[in-house]
């Protein structure tokens, strides 16, 4: 669980997010919407300390992070795997390599004890065999499920993802949903994800933040947001021409 307790965080006169408060549940997945300028890149980057608030709290379970040295963030940081929105993958690494490497990095565990937890992992995102290939030999799809893949095998207790559909076909990105889903509920991980695709919304959204101006506008869950009542809510979500569809379909 991770617990946001009136975040507020500025640059210069500018303030971006003003005064965030909420709960992001283990073994679900929360995720965070909003327009672009709505404060929810500054926010995950608060929620991982790539930036300090200027005041309010963020607890990891009952541990209050923005009080934490930069040592002990380190150690909080162990239990955190980041799927990012481009992948982020080393070119000059195998699939294997680039999955171990977080292993290599922060483990003192044998070769043979790596090489298991990484054929484990990619077994878990169905990659068994690609081991030996290099990211400019697979599909946009295939990296995006090595950067799963390598998320989670430090077996973390929170996993944050950055537009995790990003460029993908639809097909694809429902893959990629699914298996976050998956992943979130049989290990039991605090799941983050900041997305604007709301098919993703639609159909994994365990409980859903949007943010407004800087502000959380709402907060709710997947089956709640199409009839939330809330205009700002409902003139980012029903942009589309299929959602609004959707919505006369509801009424």
């Amino acid at each position: 669980m991770i617990k946001v307790q009136d975040i507020r965080k500025s640059f210069g006169e500018k303030k971006v997010l003003k005064g965030i408060s909420t709960v992001f549940e283990q073994g679900k997945c929360n995720l965070i919407i909003g327009t672009s300028g709505s404060g929810k890149t500054v926010f995950m980057k608060c929620l991982v300390g790539l930036f300090q608030p200027n005041s309010g709290s963020i607890f990891y379970d009952d541990v209050d992070f923005t009080n934490l040295s930069n040592k002990e963030k380190k150690q909080i940081r162990t239990k955190i795997g980041m799927l990012f929105q481009g992948g982020a993958l080393f070119d000059s690494m195998t699939v294997q390599e680039n999955v171990k490497f977080p292993l290599d990095m922060f483990t003192n565990q044998s070769h043979k004890e790596k090489l298991d937890r990484v054929n484990f992992c990619l077994e878990r995102v169905n990659l068994v065999g690609a081991n030996d290939k290099y990211p400019g030999e697979i599909s946009g799809g295939m990296m995006k499920r090595v950067g799963i893949a390598r998320a989670i095998v430090l077996n973390p207790k929170y996993l944050f993802c950055d537009e995790p559909n990003s460029g993908l076909d639809p097909k694809t990105s429902l893959v990629i949903d699914g298996l976050l889903t998956d992943i979130t509920r049989e290990f039991q991980i605090t799941t983050i994800i900041n997305t604007h695709d709301m098919n993703s919304v639609i159909g994994m959204g365990d409980k859903v933040v949007f943010l407004h101006k800087g502000f959380k506008e709402w907060e709710g869950s997947n089956k709640q947001i199409l009839t939330s009542g809330n205009q700002a809510l409902n003139d980012f979500i029903f942009a589309s021409d299929f959602l609004k569809e959707l919505r006369k379909g509801i009424k």
